[in-house]
């Protein structure tokens, strides 16, 4: 299995683990999630961090559990794998926005069993980096339907449905408090 990660920067040679910039509440004995780690994502879920650094956005996926209903009110007839939601004002930076992808070796790596995402407590040095100058054409490779709306407030009930939703950057959404 291929793990990223994604960064703005294009010359990083060695990952060393850091804590997170903004901790996040955890459950309990998960405190450790916001100490000095390297991050990564599995190639299934990389479109998660396929935006800007600080992009807020909602992605939303069917599950073995998702209903009949919550697939035709989110998807209607669109096949995609994906639906993510980004804010309009954002839209011009995703278009424009560049990225790299870093291939990172798997062996240090503890899967956290939450939607892709991989830790490791040691320092990492990357198999190889891809610059990703075309964000919207890598989505839309990855089976992603991009949606900008005006507000991602509108998406708040999501997590009370059927379908997984993983909500990134929210504290940068307008109004998200």
């Amino acid at each position: 299995m291929r793990q990223f990660h994604f960064s703005d920067q294009g010359d990083i040679h060695n990952f060393e683990p850091r804590p997170v910039t903004v901790p996040s509440q955890r459950p309990a004995g998960r405190e450790w999630l916001n100490g000095p780690l390297v991050w990564a994502i599995d190639q299934a879920h990389q479109a998660m961090y396929l935006f800007p650094r600080d992009c807020p956005r909602i992605l939303l996926w069917q599950t073995p559990t998702t209903t009949a209903e919550d697939r035709d009110l989110w998807w209607g007839g669109a096949e995609n794998r994906i639906i993510a939601y980004i804010e309009d004002e954002w839209l011009e930076r995703v278009r424009s926005g560049r990225l790299y992808r870093y291939d990172l070796p798997p062996a240090s790596f503890e899967d956290l069993q939450d939607a892709g995402m991989w830790v490791s407590r040691v320092g990492v040095e990357p198999l190889g980096v891809a610059l990703i100058d075309d964000l919207v054409s890598e989505l839309t490779s990855c089976d992603i339907d991009l949606r900008p709306i005006p507000r991602l407030t509108h998406l708040r009930d999501i997590w009370a449905s059927s379908i997984h939703a993983s909500g990134l950057r929210l504290r940068n959404a307008r109004e998200w408090v």
